[in-house]
């Protein structure tokens, strides 16, 4: 248990620069402390312990701001920057040196039962405020932006950005459907456009309709001096 422990300080170290004493690290960094907390729930829920398991889970929250289900399967050397807002969902699975930084929700998609939450391989990144939904498969190596939306498997070696989450570099090969990070899918902003279309054309049927009454009144008129 001290072994992991340790192990679990180091990759505080060696993950974020700021960390500056071990004393510093063991009183203040909710990440440890969250997944140490899970540590011992996940044990009580694997003995089926599960109201006391739940119990660690809760209190563990309201001191650190993150919310980890003691059925979460968690590798080594995992590492929450920050920390404060993650959710982890029951049946996800985490594998080893994953770091995952704050506001970032591995969650599911709806009320359905049995595998429902994600599964991440080694070595993957989760960006701050990201959205990775179902039982989908984040590959070895892939990294997931900031704000992004994902719903369907990545690859190996990707990167993900978007909403929906689309991979823009796999292999280190950028794809066709790239996107840069200030371009990213705004799905509010292409409502919005639509409904200025809409508008604009329908204010330029009214003109059209406005003058051709206009035009017609004036030839009526003609038409009845003309009678006169």
């Amino acid at each position: 248990m001290f072994k992991r422990m340790k192990e679990d300080i180091k990759t505080v170290f060696d993950q974020d620069p700021a960390a500056r004493s071990t004393f510093e690290v063991l009183l203040t960094y909710s990440g440890l402390h969250a997944i140490w907390a899970h540590r011992l729930a996940h044990a009580l829920y694997k003995r089926k312990l599960f109201f006391l398991a739940r119990m660690i889970s809760q209190v563990s929250r309201f001191f650190t701001g993150i919310e980890i289900h003691p059925g979460a399967v968690i590798g080594r050397r995992f590492f929450m920057d920050h920390g404060m807002g993650i959710v982890i969902g029951e049946t996800c699975e985490i594998g080893d040196d994953v770091i995952v930084y704050q506001g970032v929700t591995l969650g599911g998609t709806g009320k359905e039962k049995g595998k429902r939450h994600p599964t991440i391989e080694n070595n993957a990144l989760i960006a701050t405020g990201a959205k990775v939904l179902g039982n989908i498969l984040i590959g070895e190596n892939s990294k997931i932006g900031a704000g992004s939306v994902v719903l369907k498997d990545v690859p190996s070696n990707s990167t993900v950005v978007g909403i929906p989450g689309r991979v823009v570099v796999q292999d280190g090969m950028k794809l066709k459907q790239d996107l840069n990070h200030c371009d990213l899918p705004d799905p509010m902003l292409d409502k919005v456009t639509e409904m200025e279309r809409e508008i604009k054309k329908m204010q330029e049927q009214l003109t059209r309709l406005r003058t051709e009454d206009l035009t017609n009144r004036k030839e009526s008129s003609l038409h009845d001096h003309s009678n006169l």
